[in-house]
């Protein structure tokens, strides 16, 4: 497999470096020193593109892989209220995308565990939900793209909580998130369920960068050769 890397901060390099362990050729790698090399014929010579780069270059980076051809599977965060347009785009132009706010197999799990859980926890109307998500004082956005995807995961299953806050001064409908940003952390994720009796959590904590950069080569495999939008539920329910 051809890659193209779009975004060469640490998760860039550790893409290259297990792509590089796994037989796969890094063809292409985009980053900030050489903005000038982004371009359709260059992309070209990739059989897939991964990015992970800023939230104000996703939606251009995403949508110029798909007008060249090529499937792009990214992992940028905070740039989201593009989204319809790239899936758009997307059909539009016949390509393949792929995105997903965390690549890592543990956390997808989690992710329904935290479905699960909502859904049990729904006519429970005596528990408060909050969340906590740590990662490092790199991180542009806040909340995280995955605490954000696990509070949508919680409003769909609980009829109380339709929406998410950083103020803990929020509505009784908001689910509050303690976004914290400390050290070299890689991603912690806490759900806790509250009453005046017990406490109710759930926790998935990453030890390294390894798994998400892993999981995005996965799901860089399982994209070549298709057509439509997805997400690291239509690649785990298909294996």
């Amino acid at each position: 497999m051809k890659i193209a890397i779009i975004g060469y901060g640490r998760m860039g390099k550790s893409i290259e470096g297990l792509a590089k362990s796994a037989g796969h050729e890094v063809v292409q790698i985009f980053g900030s020193t050489n903005p000038e090399e982004f371009t359709i014929e260059n992309l070209k010579k990739a059989d897939v593109a991964i990015d992970f780069s800023l939230p104000h270059t996703a939606y251009s980076n995403i949508t110029t892989c798909i007008k060249a051809g090529v499937p792009v599977v990214s992992g940028t965060t905070g740039w989201l209220e593009k989204y319809e347009d790239v899936k758009s785009v997307c059909i539009e132009q016949k390509g393949a995308f792929f995105y997903a706010s965390n690549f890592s197999i543990g956390v997808n799990i989690f992710m329904e565990i935290n479905e699960r859980l909502a859904e049990l926890m729904n006519t429970q109307t005596a528990y408060d939900i909050s969340m906590t998500e740590i990662h490092h004082t790199r991180k542009l956005d806040a909340p995280s793209g995955t605490a954000i995807t696990l509070a949508k995961g919680i409003m769909e299953n609980v009829d109380r909580k339709s929406d998410y806050s950083l103020d803990q001064s929020g509505e009784k409908d908001c689910i509050h998130i303690d976004a914290v940003r400390e050290g070299d952390v890689p991603g912690t994720h806490i759900i806790r369920y509250q009453s005046e009796t017990d406490t109710l959590e759930i926790k998935h904590e990453a030890h390294s960068r390894i798994g998400f950069a892993k999981g995005a080569i996965l799901a860089a495999e399982w994209l070549i050769g298709k057509e439509g939008v997805f997400g690291m539920r239509d690649m785990l329910r298909s294996s």
